[in-house]
């Protein structure tokens, strides 16, 4: 306590009074720092006026004519976001032709034929041609076939036409670990099959006619877009996959060639000036927020608490080509 008080008393005799500079000299400090603090804020409300107008912008809002460019990438499932844009697009008179960039192995089978669909109602209005890059198997070649025209390389994999429905027996796993599962169900067919049973009788029978009705009208658009006989359709849909080459053969596409390919046909068929811009309408450009993504960062969106894309899980009928990864 005594030499805390000698300190105390040091202290005060060294320590000069306060002068004209000094006051004048923190005012000036306090001036610039809130002047600094409003010009902060002052880009913080212009970041958010930015952030407002880049997610209710209407894609294609250049004023101009111009070619939409949907891209197509990873999983395939229903989206009602996407599902809308592609309806605006028809009534968009901007919009003088849609490219379709697809690079997916499929997906559901609701997704496919969501996607399907509305491209046959775009493709009565404007023409549609799609660019399969890497991969467009199963639901992402059902998306293909609902435009007017499919474009791959040479060694792009497409086709797997097919449906499936997996099931795991985990029973012999559970009876290891002591697991008993047990349940009440309405009907025979609820909540079946069990994941500690194989799948046989009834709910095999079910399943089956599930993935069989769903694999015949995937059959049937393929022959009536791609102008073949049922036979001829059905002999391609035992779910393999082929290189663009062997499919351009087979009939699964239309040419060789990517998006400057396609360009060109839409010049050669449909006047189409290859001088309009392509605009990317989705998926909505980082999220609908590319403005402020652009300045902030991802990192700074993540720590905002902003959405981020992750894995798609899928439970239910798909139409997917996968590779079977075995020790």
């Amino acid at each position: 306590m005594y030499g805390l008080a000698i300190l105390a008393q040091d202290f005060a005799v060294t320590t000069p009074p306060p002068t004209q500079a000094h006051e004048a000299l923190a005012a000036e400090t306090f001036r610039r720092s809130r002047g600094r603090w409003r010009w902060i804020a002052f880009a913080v409300a212009v970041l958010a006026v930015l952030a407002v107008w880049g997610r209710f912008a209407v894609p294609g809002s250049t004023g101009g004519e111009v070619v939409a460019r949907v891209t197509l990438n990873g999983t395939i499932t229903t989206n009602a976001a996407r599902q809308q844009l592609l309806e605006d697009l028809i009534e968009d008179d901007r919009v003088k032709a849609v490219v379709v960039a697809i690079n997916s192995p499929g997906g559901t089978t609701a997704g496919g034929e969501e996607l399907y669909e509305v491209l046959r109602r775009l493709s009565a209005e404007k023409p549609t041609v799609a660019v399969i890059h890497e991969l467009g198997a199963s639901a992402a070649y059902m998306t293909a076939i609902g435009t007017d025209r499919i474009f791959a390389r040479r060694l792009s994999i497409v086709g797997s036409i097919g449906v499936l429905y997996q099931h795991i027996n985990a029973g012999k796993l559970l009876d290891t670990i002591g697991i008993d599962f047990d349940k009440i169900a309405s009907g025979p067919l609820k909540a079946e099959p069990d994941i500690n049973e194989p799948l046989v009788g009834a709910p095999r029978e079910s399943l089956g006619q599930l993935v069989e009705d769903s694999f015949a009208w995937f059959v049937d658009i393929v022959a009536e877009r791609r102008g073949m006989s049922r036979p001829e359709a059905l002999a391609l849909a035992d779910g393999r996959i082929v290189a663009g080459q062997t499919g351009l053969d087979l009939g699964l596409i239309d040419a060789i060639g990517g998006e400057h390919e396609a360009r060109l046909w839409l010049e050669a068929e449909h006047s189409v000036s290859p001088d309009l811009a392509a605009l990317d309408v989705w998926p909505r450009p980082d999220n609908s927020f590319s403005l402020i993504g652009q300045l902030i960062g991802g990192a700074t969106r993540s720590a905002l608490g902003l959405p981020t894309e992750g894995p798609v899980m899928l439970d239910g009928l798909v139409s997917l080509w996968q590779v079977e990864h075995h020790p």
